[in-house]
């Protein structure tokens, strides 16, 4: 069992290692990093992604227990990390966000999938895919609008409506899921060669993502805010999948729902988390602190889930 979990977790973070050691022994330089993740987020993930909304059964997808048994745990989470920072921490409100951001994104797309589709199998990847087309807009909806309404120099209502519609649209995660919905829903047929091509750009995706994301952690250190990483580490890898998981036995779901819904939840917080905190210049630190020791972190505690899951 050990050392079948072992060959399931170890290969996808075996590239984010290579990518790391590449960058730090500066084989590879920092631009290039730069230019692979463009290519990854702008191009090769929304390619993943749109396949993956096409080819969607709509029907059985998007029911709604398994989604609110996922982010039962990720709001959760991510009030208890506002109230830990703001009162524990005695962080500014807008900061305790920006921190707090991380425990309610999880990195579905560059670990999630990799990982659930190594160990339940492509055919069990509805449901990820379904929790992958609704993550962006929900997490972004929450922590922006939490945000806009906690930090001193907030904007109204009405403001705050605008700047969240504004960054769904820019999101090309979300255009890559919204063009592939619109093609499954219509029943538009994309052709033979347009649809190979496609699935070439879509096959690059997660190898580029893991490299690039090994690059990018070289610029962080996990030192200089390990506490405060180290809670939301918790939150995130720990708390959050229990949460999901008794919310999913409460509702009875399926032995094949659970595993999908809290595996996904065990994930460790992805870029965006840190994308985030920069946005609004609050806990960016923390926040790539965060990214480093969760993924560190996550090569044990996603292997003891699987363990459990199993």
């Amino acid at each position: 069992m050990f050392f079948e979990i072992f060959n399931i977790v170890v290969p996808v973070f075996v590239l984010v290692i290579i990518g790391y050691c590449f960058v730090k022994s500066r084989l590879v330089t920092d631009s290039v990093i730069d230019g692979l993740m463009r290519f990854g987020i702008l191009i090769a993930i929304p390619c993943l992604l749109f396949r993956a909304a096409a080819s969607l059964d709509l029907n059985t997808a998007f029911e709604w227990r398994p989604l609110v048994a996922y982010y039962a745990g990720a709001v959760s989470c991510f009030i208890i990390a506002i109230l830990i920072f703001q009162f524990g921490f005695k962080k500014r409100p807008g900061e305790s966000v920006g921190i707090a951001f991380a425990a309610l994104f999880s990195n579905l797309v560059m670990l999630g999938v990799p990982i659930s589709e190594r160990a339940w199998g492509l055919e069990f990847m509805n449901p990820n895919y379904a929790l992958i087309a609704v993550n962006a807009p929900i997490c972004y909806l929450i922590g922006i609008t939490v945000m806009e309404f906690t930090r001193a120099d907030g904007r109204n209502g009405r403001d705050t409506a605008i700047v969240v519609a504004r960054t769904m649209f820019k999101n090309s995660f979300m255009i890559g899921i919204g063009l592939g919905l619109l093609v499954n829903i219509s029943g538009l047929q994309v052709t033979k060669p347009v649809d190979a091509s496609i699935e070439l750009l879509a096959r690059s995706a997660i190898p580029v993502a893991l490299f690039g994301l090994g690059g990018i952690l070289t610029r962080y250190s996990a030192k200089k805010a390990s506490r405060e990483a180290s809670i939301i580490s918790v939150l995130a890898l720990i708390i959050h999948p229990l949460i999901a998981l008794l919310a999913c036995w409460w509702f009875e779901l399926s032995e094949d729902l659970i595993r999908s819904i809290v595996l996904m939840a065990a994930m460790a917080p992805g870029l965006n988390a840190y994308l985030f905190a920069n946005m609004y210049k609050r806990g960016e630190a923390i926040a790539a602190s965060t990214v480093i020791m969760s993924t560190t972190l996550s090569i044990l505690t996603l292997s003891l889930w699987l363990i459990f899951l199993r």
